[in-house]
């Protein structure tokens, strides 16, 4: 019974045989009814040459359909610089192992302080923990942050227009930890304020969450929503995509407490269902409120420069039955990974990667509009991302767009379609889009501007 890559020899079974009183390697399995039992030969392939290992794959690699990516809703197509591989590949970074032991863990310590720094400068809030695992638990982890920061209150606020997989899981979450939630529901595409206002007075709100670009793509305007927040002693915190804050309002500037979201954006590509990178920050008063890792700069014997975890009675390794959460870290990974991309593109390279993106969606909704086939849904501000009514049945609308090669229109209920745009999207790829719905469904003679 020899295997080519098993490190046993047929002396070392016998023996471990023989130790647990076994006559057979069959016996191992004497417990299980005979006709679960597979008795046949398994269809693997005879061994490989590593030329031909990669000839297969280049082979199966090829029936994958290759779709342009015109789709947004949490999972951003952002341009990922090739060197990030790279860095994140050193050995002084490279550990899936949470970092207790500062002495031996300083590189690792030293880039998620260095997330913590970009992550608090970028949504304008004092503190970040060292990441979570995606945008959504993040968001759970934040309405059970203010609910543990007003203590006796137990209702929190949700915006009708968060992502519909993050509403979701904020609710399993609050389920299983007697939290209330109150959703409500959009108004004109946007959260409704006045309603969320006249929930507060009842008193009896731990916090508010919505977010910053909602499910519709629109940038929210929280003016003076802080201020009603607050004076009913309830947390603001807001749902951020962190790529957006470098052009548009911070969540500190609204006067948020909490800022949640997921890092994908920065630079993280797709892929078949992740990796994402949660976030979350907060302001000085609620760090120890904060789950999660966080990493404090110190000095060490010699008065050098050094990085340790901190805070750390919070956390569920040391007191798991009173710990703020019992989250882990996502091993930071992918925390690495932001933090060379952020540190690559600086803030003028942030800032040009959103006037791409604002520019290519502006051109695809002017193009979709002039094809006479979609109607404006709401008429407020976006980014990258956009909603419009469809005059096609959305399935047959997709379905165009799949037969060229796109993957686009989203479905958001009814006959509301999303696109989004982002670097990655070239005019000629979004002059593609329109002139395959414009031919399938429309005059094809009509151009991307209407004519």
């Amino acid at each position: 019974m020899g295997f080519a890559y098993f490190p046993h020899t047929g002396e070392d079974i016998r023996a471990m045989l023989e130790r647990i009183g076994l006559g057979s390697m069959d016996g191992l399995y004497a417990d299980v009814p005979a006709d679960m039992l597979f008795n046949g030969e398994f269809e693997i392939p005879d061994a490989m040459s590593e030329m031909e290992v990669r000839r297969r794959f280049k082979e199966l690699s090829s029936m994958n359909t290759q779709l342009v990516v015109f789709c947004g809703s949490g999972a951003y197509d952002h341009y990922s610089p090739s060197v990030i591989k790279s860095v994140i590949s050193r050995s002084e970074f490279l550990t899936s192992y949470t970092p207790y032991q500062a002495e031996v863990s300083q590189g690792t310590l030293r880039y998620i302080f260095e997330f913590q720094t970009m992550m608090a400068g970028l949504t304008g809030m004092d503190c970040s923990n060292a990441s979570m695992y995606d945008g959504p638990t993040s968001a759970a982890e934040a309405v059970m942050m203010a609910v543990n920061c007003t203590k006796k209150k137990r209702r929190i606020l949700l915006s009708g227009t968060l992502l519909p997989q993050v509403l979701k899981v904020v609710a399993t979450y609050c389920h299983y930890h007697g939290i209330t939630l109150t959703e409500i529901p959009p108004k004109d595409g946007v959260s409704d304020m006045e309603t969320m206002e006249k929930e507060l007075s009842s008193g009896d709100v731990a916090g508010v969450l919505l977010p910053g670009i909602n499910r519709f793509g629109i940038i929210e305007d929280m003016t003076g929503l802080a201020d009603a927040v607050h004076a009913s002693k309830a947390l603001l915190a807001v749902y951020s995509d962190p790529s957006s804050l470098a052009v548009i309002r911070t969540p500190g500037e609204w006067g948020a407490d909490i800022v949640c979201g997921d890092a994908q954006t920065l630079g993280i590509p797709l892929n078949f269902g992740g990796p994402y990178l949660g976030f979350l920050c907060c302001r000085q008063d609620y760090v120890r409120r904060m789950p999660g890792r966080i990493v404090g700069e110190t000095s060490d014997a010699d008065g050098r420069r050094c990085h340790v975890l901190t805070l750390q009675a919070r956390e569920q390794h040391i007191r798991r039955e009173k710990a703020t959460s019992n989250i882990c870290s996502n091993q930071s990974l992918m925390a690495l990974y932001a933090t060379v991309y952020l540190s690559l593109m600086g803030p003028q390279g942030l800032k040009r990667v959103n006037d791409l993106c604002y520019g290519g969606a502006h051109y695809l909704h002017s193009g979709l509009l002039g094809t006479g086939l979609f109607t404006e849904a709401f008429d407020k501000p976006f980014l990258k991302e956009f909603v419009l009514k469809s005059k096609i049945p959305v399935e047959q609308l997709q379905k165009t767009l799949l037969d060229a090669g796109i993957f686009g229109a989203l479905s958001c209920g009814g006959d509301l379609v999303s696109f989004c745009v982002t670097e990655n999207r070239t005019k000629e790829e979004i002059d593609r889009l329109v002139s395959a719905v414009s031919c399938r469904h429309g005059d094809c003679r009509r151009g991307i501007d209407g004519n």
